[in-house]
């Protein structure tokens, strides 16, 4: 397996520029497009990672938002290929259910952000000029680690989903007993 590249910091994507937005989200993926658009970037679209790769082949890909759940394969994949195919393409990742694992991997396969959807084109914009879009909203001193509760729902909903919502088959992958996992997602999740 080869290593992931260097990546050098741009400046982010300069109006012209295209972006291509992977996410099997189409209204999601759809106003994160119109929005680059409205910002003066091209953009295309993908919806799994065989469209991405499709694309990305067909044309170089210097600017990605890739979500990490994709119907076909991992996003994680998605930026193994990309990648791969063009060694200098500066990658965001977004996703629903973030984990301090993926978010390493993500950077380790290449990405140079990862951000928690919902996002915005400004966010992304951001991250792409590798700004922290919250920088200065957050005083560290202040900041509380989520608590192992928080921690663990939010891994459980990635299972879940993971599994496209069948609660045996996550109860299986969590180690759990199928009731258990049902009275905790039947729980409100922790608020920290």
């Amino acid at each position: 397996m080869s290593e992931s590249p260097v990546r050098a910091r741009s400046k982010g994507p300069k109006s012209g520029d295209e972006i291509l937005v992977v996410d099997d989200d189409e209204r999601f993926a759809g106003r994160l497009a119109r929005a680059f658009r409205d910002r003066g970037f091209a953009a295309r679209l993908a919806y799994s990672h065989a469209e991405a790769v499709t694309l990305a082949r067909e044309a170089p890909v210097s600017w990605a938002v890739v979500d990490l759940k994709l119907p076909d394969e991992s996003g994680l994949q998605v930026i193994h290929d990309l990648c791969d195919l063009h060694p200098g393409v500066q990658i965001v990742m977004l996703t629903g259910y973030g984990s301090v694992t993926t978010a390493v991997d993500a950077g380790r396969l290449g990405a140079i952000h990862y951000l928690s959807k919902p996002t915005d084109a400004d966010v992304v914009l951001a991250a792409f000029d590798h700004n922290d879009p919250l920088e200065g909203s957050v005083d560290p001193d202040e900041y509380e680690a989520p608590s192992l509760a928080r921690i663990e729902w939010e891994h459980i909903q990635r299972v879940l989903a993971e599994c496209d919502g069948n609660i045996s088959e996550a109860a299986r992958r969590l180690g759990l007993h199928r009731r258990t996992l049902q009275r905790k997602l039947n729980s409100f999740p922790p608020q920290r």
